[in-house]
């Protein structure tokens, strides 16, 4: 994967459960105290290899022979490559080294919000990529749907596992009533009375997550029920830094920015409703990890988001871009208290029926027992 942050937070205790289970497992990512991190809590192996993020051909070939040379050292039965450079570097250097089993682990479609020579490129890596693995596993549905109707991969080669998600979410972790103090001291840090309102808004302050949309509603949502603060967690997260055309709006009244924290379930467990506008996903672990706490969100119609909020049920959704409707969603939470219960009770119901971290890891170790058989590979656990 491309930064160690991917490592870090999105398979975190999947490491570890899979050593558990009989495989021997090393990382590669950028270097960084966040890859010594993943090596220490999940006891796998971890090589460092610089990756650009952005694309940067003198060293994006540099990488790829890093990364080729490495897996050259290892000689393993498994690649699982993901993130959108290191996913293409390391299924190309796996397809060139003949490394048996190949996944393209397809975690969103970067390019969806692009437009122009930057897409096309983009385009052609996600074509690369697909074709250098014998499998593409998708992170949602409606991705895999997405990709396929693109004709990036054919529909034979993608597959998503279980209900989908990368991770699954920790659902005692996220569960409401351990943070109920923690919460209440975050109120008082950050001057929210008792009796208000809050909507929470957790990831990258930028305008693929929708963050201009959701600062245009709160403004109108204010006008209703005044006694609303909107708290946003993320600022800072892997070295983004707050756009410039929102920075005026994210000092406003009610509106509070916390830098990237190591534990949000405080945050989850002070909100009354989730917003999650973003333009694209893959499977977000935001709305899962509020469904855990038993709070509905309000997000966008967009990829990824449509499987991880059942629409109607476990929250509501609006077309991408629509301030009316986030508008709308969110004034119905916080005026109609039943509906927001309701709804954040079969929230907590599904993530922990579908998406509790041991039924998804659960899921992904039994699809590399499957695939090392169909390679001819000895799997002692058939």
């Amino acid at each position: 994967m491309t930064v160690p942050v991917t490592a870090n937070v999105l398979l975190r205790g999947q490491l570890a459960y899979l050593s558990e289970h009989g495989f021997e497992i090393t990382v590669i990512s950028s270097p960084g105290p966040e890859l010594e991190r993943v090596a220490e809590r999940e006891q796998v192996d971890v090589v460092g290899v610089p990756i650009a993020r952005e694309i940067d051909p003198a060293q994006d070939a540099i990488s790829l022979a890093r990364v080729t040379r490495a897996l050259g050292q290892l000689k393993p039965d498994i690649v699982n490559a993901s993130t959108a450079k290191g996913g293409l570097i390391g299924i190309v250097a796996a397809a060139a080294l003949r490394v048996p089993v190949r996944i393209y682990q397809l975690r969103g479609l970067r390019l969806e919000t692009e437009r122009g020579f930057k897409r096309s490129v983009l385009g052609m890596t996600e074509r690369t990529a697909a074709a250098c693995a014998h499998e593409v596993v998708c992170n949602s549905e409606s991705l895999r749907a997405a990709y396929v109707a693109a004709r990036y991969a054919p529909a034979s080669k993608c597959v998503v596992l279980g209900a989908g998600s990368s991770n699954g979410v920790d659902v005692e972790r996220f569960a409401r009533a351990r943070w109920t103090d923690q919460a209440q001291t975050l109120r008082r840090e950050l001057a929210i009375p008792n009796n208000a309102n809050v909507i929470g808004f957790i990831g990258r302050p930028v305008a693929d997550k929708g963050i201009a949309e959701l600062l245009a509603a709160f403004e109108r949502v204010r006008v209703r029920a005044p006694n609303t603060h909107l708290v946003i967690v993320g600022a800072g997260f892997a070295g983004d830094i707050v756009d410039p055309a929102f920075a005026a709006q994210l000092r406003g009244d009610n509106v509070h920015l916390v830098a990237r924290v190591d534990e949000p379930a405080p945050y989850y467990a002070m909100m009354d409703v989730l917003a999650f506008p973003s333009h694209r996903e893959g499977f977000p672990n935001v709305p899962l990890e509020a469904a855990a706490a038993g709070v509905p969100t309000v997000g966008a119609r967009a990829t990824g988001i449509t499987d991880a909020v059942r629409d109607g049920n476990t929250g509501l959704l609006v077309d991408v871009g629509d301030v009316g409707g986030l508008t709308h969603a969110l004034l119905r939470y916080l005026l109609e208290p039943k509906l927001r219960d309701a709804h954040a009770r079969a929230a907590r119901h599904r993530a922990v029926d579908y998406f509790a971290r041991d039924v998804v890891w659960a899921g992904w170790r039994d699809e590399y027992w499957r695939l090392l058989r169909v390679r001819g590979l000895p799997d002692e656990h058939a």
